[in-house]
């Protein structure tokens, strides 16, 4: 029998496939509309998101709901989860300061991944950030050349999906690399909800 969504987060709970979850609270699985025509990727759990079991909950989230909003999304319709299921950190003092996944921890969390994509078999697919992007489509890809393009999903090794037959994918930022910025924050949340509007309008 094919394992649906809670099944599938029951088992990811247990999940022993790198050396992050040594470290983190908790495995923060993916949620949302399992019938999602749109699902949103991003990199990894941040601090509050690990601490409450649930994805893009803290100041990022907030960032995304808004930028959904804007361009006429609705989150609720939507299907949200990250490349890496446990956040990955360094403690300085009190705070826990996010660190990027590597290659191997990418490739340990794909599985994770690939049945969300299966289980969710969304029309479009968001890529929010470098790492995420890279994850689906390669390493050679680059978020500040292709953002915003409407591109089909390739048929990479373990993909959901039959030749030809994937997702369309739309790269934009992290909108956690928004609140980072201190200059042209406004700009570049205007061009994140121009990105996000291609993936609205595919749906159409």
């Amino acid at each position: 029998m094919e394992a649906d969504l809670p099944t599938l987060k029951q088992a990811a709970s247990s999940c022993r496939g790198c050396e992050l979850y040594k470290n983190a609270t908790q495995t923060v699985f993916g949620d949302g509309d399992p019938d999602a025509r749109i699902m949103l990727v991003g990199e990894m759990p941040g601090d509050r998101e690990d601490r409450e079991g649930q994805p893009f909950v803290g100041p990022a989230g907030r960032m995304l709901e808004r930028a959904l909003e804007k361009a006429e999304i609705d989150r609720s319709s939507t299907y949200v989860t990250n490349v890496v299921k446990h956040f990955k950190f360094t403690e300085r003092g009190k705070r826990r300061i996010h660190q990027t996944p590597n290659r191997t921890e990418i490739v340990a969390c794909r599985p994770w991944l690939v049945a969300e994509l299966e289980l969710i078999e969304p029309e479009v697919l968001v890529c929010l950030g470098a790492t995420a992007a890279q994850a689906i489509f390669g390493s050679s890809f680059r978020l500040t050349q292709q953002r915003g393009e409407l591109l089909l999903a390739p048929d990479v090794e373990g993909a959901p999906w039959d030749e030809g037959q994937g997702p369309q994918v739309v790269a934009t930022v992290h909108p956690s690399a928004i609140l980072r910025t201190e200059t042209d924050r406004a700009a570049m949340f205007e061009e994140m909800v121009a990105d996000l509007r291609v993936a609205a309008a595919a749906l159409r």
